[in-house]
């Protein structure tokens, strides 16, 4: 989770949004657009907006102190990602990239993601998530995005047609 608040020292707003970010244990960067130019032209170029305080979380930003819309998107962040670029099994099959007609095919994973310490590697095929089969990528991402923070997952996945386990920890 990337967090940015752009401020002045000024601002009663703005520091807010600091103690309430501090208070959740987030950490952020922060940017005093009083003193940093090229801040202001970021802030103004991502939000659209002069005033502050503007809040950026994993690319969205929340202008002013809106503690709903702050907690929502820090919520979003939280939740752990799969960290794999995945396609239809079916799919690569026809292309002849994989042998497995079900799952999901994985293209790509992320360093330092959760699919990468599981020992996941594109041409895998993901074939179950917590115990449930994934029969398409959709699948896959319906289920990954119910998984929560400090959860031990079991993975099955397909390498070279024999079929692997691991377990994700989110």
């Amino acid at each position: 989770m990337y967090v940015t608040v752009y401020s002045t020292q000024t601002c009663p707003y703005c520091h807010q949004v600091k103690q309430y970010l501090a208070g959740q244990s987030v950490p952020f960067r922060d940017i005093d657009v009083s003193a940093d130019a090229a801040g202001a032209a970021e802030m103004v170029r991502i939000s659209g907006q002069r005033g502050v305080p503007v809040t950026v979380i994993d690319g969205q930003a929340v202008v002013g102190f809106d503690r709903r819309q702050i907690d929502a998107l820090l919520a979003k962040a939280r939740r752990p990602r799969l960290g794999a670029g995945v396609a239809n099994a079916s799919q690569m099959a026809q292309q002849g990239r994989c042998t497995e007609t079900r799952g999901a095919y994985v293209g790509r994973v992320t360093p330092g993601g959760l699919a990468e310490q599981a020992g996941l590697a594109p041409g895998d095929v993901i074939v179950s998530l917590a115990n449930r089969p994934t029969d398409t990528a959709a699948a896959l991402e319906e289920l990954a995005a119910r998984l929560s923070p400090g959860q031990s997952i079991p993975l099955s996945y397909v390498r070279q047609g024999q079929t692997r386990h691991a377990v994700i920890r989110t």
